[in-house]
């Protein structure tokens, strides 16, 4: 039986492990080689603190409602959309909570982690951590390693001739980059397509000169605001677009998620995006497009090379005068800590079982929280993962042989696409598989037969809502869990860790959306909202939907992947 577990990192899943481990009855020891909990949200001014942070003006890509843990919502008054501020706000409050600092040990470095030489019968580790210079060795009967994506910065200076022995200007990784006030009057180049990338090209925008926007590949943008002002996930990451993506076929699908792309803008006019573009990325950033209206952001062609003081792209332009160049290229990810046996496999999250656990293991006690990329949030992603390794730990839930596990992972084993301006490494961050939270109709590249990754492990770990059984007992929170955003107190409702709150905190989530907006109601304000009738269309909608599913065969086409709820 696992006891003892160590956890590695204090970041987002650190806490997460944390609280799960205590869930399950285990005794967890959380080791943080910095001096406080938040990991990459906890803002640091300088990119010299010996540590990763996130920059000034960030805000959360996704919102409070959908990136919360399941049994720990967001303050009513916290604004949908959260700066770094407020987001480790919440992770101070979800430590006190559950009492969570009392299981870290701050300042301490994790040096090693190897098998002890009866791991074959005992599953246990020897772990080497290091405090102020002084090393301590322990006995641990599991690991998780929670620390992170973001580890170390990804410069391809060799796809960049010219930059290194020619250019005369400043240039850096954009973990550098921390606010704009360093940039004002100055030209600046920024490579990279990603959410980081256009999220500082936007912030720079207003006090530099003229910002260049470098892109190899396409992406489509979405704005935080969707219909009716509300946050766009909450309207899109539902049961519904998702059995909607299950049932319409392919054809039909990727003509509705081509006009909803470009109903906000038509990105082929704005150089970013076509109907023909082989790669369907996305980002979050609803200012971009009217900073590239107004011609404080330009964008450009991939760079070809660099003399002293221009920059040349494949498109055979030139921009002159450029001060500073800014790499959004990613990020490396290595676990050095760890024995070559585990570390030398673990070149991308698809080489673990179901993005967890290593498969050659003969005891499964080492697992990896949050190495993924999803379409939602990475926070509720990581509780999950959480929750179902706790449960393994504590024999509560049941892996596979190892030898079922090596054969499903050598079976997704497929040619990782290259995509944004990353010369791809070993370990690189763009290795990592982009899983489908739950209901992406929005997004091209995610293929229909994958199935719902936060479901999918939900279902392991024995936490999933029985859509039947709630349509049953409790129609009401039926239709709010399939028609509503699928936020994580839906995997609170049964199960393990059934939380007594779960089922007030769906009926409540708008209401938790609306509160920070109503500081000024106006008088002739109508009491109720137009999204409110939507809930009136429910059954008819499912009365519909059920019609065609039923003449599927006799409409010729059949639903194209498993559902997953």
């Amino acid at each position: 039986m696992v006891h003892r577990v160590a956890v590695i990192g204090a970041g987002i899943s650190g806490l997460v492990a944390t609280k799960c481990c205590l869930d399950e009855g285990l005794e967890p020891t959380c080791f943080e080689r910095s001096e406080d909990i938040g990991g990459l949200w906890r803002f640091a001014d300088s990119a010299d603190c010996g540590r990763l942070s996130v920059y000034r003006s960030i805000i959360s890509n996704t919102s409070k409602e959908m990136s919360c843990f399941s049994d720990f919502p967001f303050p009513e008054d916290f604004p949908s959309f959260l700066p770094h501020s407020l987001f480790l706000e919440y992770f101070r409050m979800y430590a006190r909570h559950f009492q969570l600092l009392r299981h870290i040990r701050f300042k301490t470095t994790v040096i090693s982690v190897r098998k002890r030489p009866d791991f074959a019968t005992s599953g246990q580790w020897d772990v080497i951590t290091e405090t102020e210079g002084i090393q301590e060795s322990h006995i641990f009967d599991a690991i998780m390693v929670c620390a992170g994506n973001f580890q170390k910065p990804h410069l391809p200076l060799a796809s960049f001739p010219g930059i290194e022995t020619r250019f005369r200007g400043q240039y850096f990784h954009s973990l550098e980059y921390k606010d704009a006030a360093a940039f004002q009057g100055k030209r600046v180049l920024v490579v990279g397509l990603g959410n980081t990338a256009c999220d500082i090209a936007v912030d720079m925008s207003h006090v530099a000169a003229k910002v260049f926007l470098s892109a190899r590949s396409t992406t489509w943008v979405f704005s935080r605001v969707a219909n009716h002002g509300l946050p766009w996930d909450m309207l899109n990451t539902t049961r519904f677009n998702h059995f909607l993506e299950w049932l319409l076929p392919s054809a039909i699908m990727k003509r509705i998620k081509i006009w909803k792309m470009n109903s906000w803008f038509n990105h082929e006019i704005y150089g970013l995006a076509s109907a023909k573009s082989s790669n369907f990325e996305f980002i979050i950033n609803e200012e971009l497009p009217f900073c590239m209206l107004s011609g404080t952001i330009v964008l450009k062609s991939n760079v070809k090379e660099f003399t002293e003081t221009s920059a040349i792209f494949e498109d055979g332009t030139t921009e002159e005068n450029i001060d500073v160049v800014i790499f959004a290229t990613g990020y490396n990810f290595s676990f050095s800590f760890l024995e070559e046996s585990i570390c030398n496999p673990l070149k991308s999250n698809r080489t673990l079982y179901k993005c967890v656990f290593p498969p050659q293991l003969e005891r499964p006690t080492l697992a990896v929280i949050g190495l993924i990329q999803l379409t939602g949030s990475v926070m509720v992603g990581a509780e999950i993962q959480a929750r179902w390794v706790t449960g393994v730990f504590a024999g509560a839930c049941k892996l596979p042989p190892s030898s079922k596990m090596m054969a499903e992972v050598s079976k997704k084993q497929l040619p990782v696409k290259r995509s944004l301006h990353v010369t791809l490494q070993q370990g690189s961050l763009r290795e990592l598989s982009q899983l489908v939270f739950l209901a992406t109709w929005w997004l091209l590249q995610a293929q229909s037969s994958d199935p719902s990754y936060t479901s999918e492990i939900a279902s392991y770990a024995g936490v999933k809502p029985s859509m039947l059984r709630l349509l049953l007992t409790d129609p009401r929170l039926a239709l709010a869990v399939f028609f509503g955003p699928c936020t994580s107190y839906q995997y609170r409702l049964m199960g393990r860790g059934q939380w007594s709150g779960a089922r007030a905190a769906i009926l409540t989530q708008w209401q938790r959306v609306l509160k920070p907006l109503r500081t000024r109601v106006l008088e002739d304000s109508a009491s109720s909202h137009s999204w409110r009738w939507l809930g009136l269309l429910a059954l008819p909608t499912a009365l519909v939907v059920g019609f065609l599913l039923s003449k599927c065969p006799k409409l010729g086409w059949a639903p194209r992947a498993r559902l997953m709820f």
